[in-house]
């Protein structure tokens, strides 16, 4: 997999480097001081190479009327449970139920912080002990690329009740202690009759308030809902990202060919009237609605299963502008973001800012907004 610039994606990854430990939200924003709450983050924002600085609680003066925000309703799972494997304890990461009620989980050693590490996969037949006498034994991998996931066939119950009566939120070290669910819940989550959801929160979302929201549609700002249900981050810079189950509605797919008509089109004239863009509240989304476009850049009402890689190569053809956590980069998430913005607006300027101003990356971190380049100037809306 490579970048437009012809340089592998893994490579660049691995050039970019880590980012400092210091830098990463160890604790969501409301537990960092009195008074504050989810949309006390700051806010990094692109047009194109041009990078300025705000505050989240900003954002509704960055939107303009009929702009129109694409979000993610998947609600997060309790995605963790401890099990053992013969006589060692391990824990089990949910990611991923199939639609023959098999699971893709990764296997995990705990250590001595209440987090996990990395443990070999594998092999086919074993067998994992859950509470409440559930039984996982190992299938085959999720990929023939990585033995990392593994689908499970569950037996002596739901794995699904499990979770909820003994699971907990996907915890990395990074994180300063363990968090209820509702930490990683988003104002958009909806729970799911099938008990579907997320392995993990999709972030992007998370410093909205419902205060927030009522500000922005007071403003003509518009949602589209979505539902894509993401599995457990890819830990690898060489892996790309597993099929995801996702839903787009006849709704949303009329409101944005709606915002797209318009204007004229994503590709047409400027309008007299209708300036409204689509933004994506995080990659997810971008990975749904650009799933469920067709040839003619028309979005449909669709759902089922996405392997869609969403690379510069490809481009977008329905997302003009994106709200995105801060996160170490990998490579499909670094090919998502140069397809939306470019290299130069992503990596030379926007991630060279955010850790020159010190955000803080991760689930519980700051954010990034990503608009067309001088869509701040245009002179109609």
């Amino acid at each position: 997999m490579k970048a437009a610039t012809g340089v592998p994606a893994a490579e660049r990854v691995r050039a970019f480097g880590k980012v400092p430990g210091e830098l990463s939200a160890r604790v969501p924003a409301e537990q960092r001081g009195p008074g504050l709450d989810r949309d006390c983050v700051r806010l990094l924002v692109s047009h194109g190479t041009e990078v300025t600085h705000h505050g989240f609680t900003e954002l509704p003066l960055l939107l303009r009327a009929g702009d129109l925000l694409v979000v993610n309703t998947s609600p997060t799972l309790a995605a963790a449970v401890d099990g053992r494997v013969g006589d060692a304890p391990v824990v089990v990461h949910f990611s991923t139920r199939g639609d023959d009620g098999r699971w893709a989980v990764e296997l995990r050693d705990p250590d001595e912080r209440g987090t996990t590490r990395a443990r070999a996969g594998g092999p086919a037949g074993t067998e994992v002990r859950l509470p409440g006498g559930v039984r996982l034994v190992l299938r085959e991998p999720l990929s023939g690329r990585s033995e990392r996931l593994w689908w499970a066939a569950p037996s002596g119950g739901d794995p699904v009740e499990v979770l909820s009566r003994h699971g907990r939120p996907i915890r990395y070290s990074y994180t300063e202690r363990d968090q209820p669910l509702s930490a990683y819940q988003t104002v958009f989550a909806l729970p799911s009759a099938e008990g579907r959801g997320s392995a993990e929160m999709p972030s992007a979302a998370r410093p909205f308030t419902s205060r927030m929201v009522a500000e922005l549609v007071s403003r003509g700002v518009q949602f589209a809902p979505i539902t894509l249900h993401t599995g457990v981050a890819s830990a690898e810079a060489h892996e790309p990202p597993y099929p995801e189950r996702f839903a787009v509605p006849e709704a949303s797919a009329r409101l944005i060919n709606a915002v797209h008509a318009d204007r004229g089109g994503r590709e047409g004239p400027a309008p007299k009237g209708g300036c409204g863009r689509v933004i994506a509240i995080g990659t997810t989304a971008v990975r749904a609605v650009e799933s469920a476009v067709d040839s003619d850049g028309a979005v449909r009402a669709r759902e089922g299963w996405t392997d869609l890689v969403v690379t510069p190569e490809r481009g977008v053809r329905v997302v003009d502008g994106l709200l995105t956590g801060l996160h170490e980069p990998e490579a499909s998430h670094l090919l998502m973001l140069e397809a939306v913005a470019g290299r130069a607006a992503v990596v030379d300027r926007a991630y060279a800012a955010a850790l020159a101003g010190r955000y803080l990356w991760h689930e519980f971190g700051d954010t990034h907004l990503i608009l067309p380049p001088n869509s701040h100037h245009a002179t109609n809306c």
